[in-house]
């Protein structure tokens, strides 16, 4: 399979004709769909590294076709790009399983670097520490995307996931919300957003709210730990 195939969902010609030719430029192989039902059927069809996907296309719409690919392919990258800028709507995108998030108008060497982010990401991530992260009875398999802990499963949205994944990683390591924004949603952190709040307080009330020990913890105006002891 090729490493730099991206499949580009997005019912404006221009905008998706634009950005292929960009992409092709920067020596990536890219399909375009111009209708969520065309997307689709490329991306069973065919091996991709990355999706581009819109919002508003026709025939399915960004959020159920992102959920649509998440459920063949947990894994694959994809932004999402959109003229929806509100927080509510970008949460809906990440729970829809989008990795990263793009409003329009947006400048082309952005989008170019989100690409190169999640690309390199998805390539390299999982192998220097293995296949299982743990923490007190908490456990994640990196390799079948299940999570559990004492035994009991817990599903998770892929944002989800990949924040749990960053805290694991760094358990019993203090970790700042720009520390979380840089590495889990690859942009710089802005303070006019409280989404990193608002995913942290998912994460409780699936990991710690239904158990007795409480692992995620928060330091007031520094960030938040995940402990290998339950408190």
């Amino acid at each position: 399979m090729e490493e730099r195939k991206i499949l580009i969902i997005e019912d404006e010609k221009k905008i998706a004709d634009t950005i292929k030719m960009g992409l092709t430029e920067n020596n990536y192989y890219v399909d375009v769909a111009y209708d969520g039902n065309v997307g689709i059927k490329l991306f069973a069809a065919h091996d991709f590294n990355l999706i581009i996907l819109d919002i508003n296309l026709p025939g399915i719409n960004g959020y159920a076709l992102c959920k649509m690919i998440r459920a063949k392919n947990a894994a694959i990258p994809v932004i999402m790009l959109t003229s929806m800028s509100a927080l509510a709507d970008k949460i809906e995108g990440y729970d829809a399983g989008a990795d990263d998030y793009l409003v329009k108008p947006f400048e082309f060497r952005e989008l170019l670097l989100k690409i190169r982010v999640l690309l390199k990401r998805s390539m390299d991530q999982y192998i220097p520490v293995g296949n299982i992260l743990k923490a007190a009875d908490l456990e994640m398999n990196l390799d079948s995307k299940q999570v559990k802990r004492n035994g009991h499963p817990i599903t998770l949205t892929a944002k989800e996931f990949q924040l749990l994944e960053f805290m694991l990683r760094n358990k019993n390591r203090l970790v700042s919300r720009s520390d979380i924004a840089i590495n889990v949603w690859d942009i710089d952190f802005d303070t006019n957003t409280n989404i990193i709040d608002v995913y942290i307080s998912y994460l409780r009330n699936k990991i710690d709210k239904p158990f007795p020990g409480k692992l995620i913890q928060t330091h007031v105006g520094m960030g938040y730990i995940l402990r290998e002891s339950e408190s």
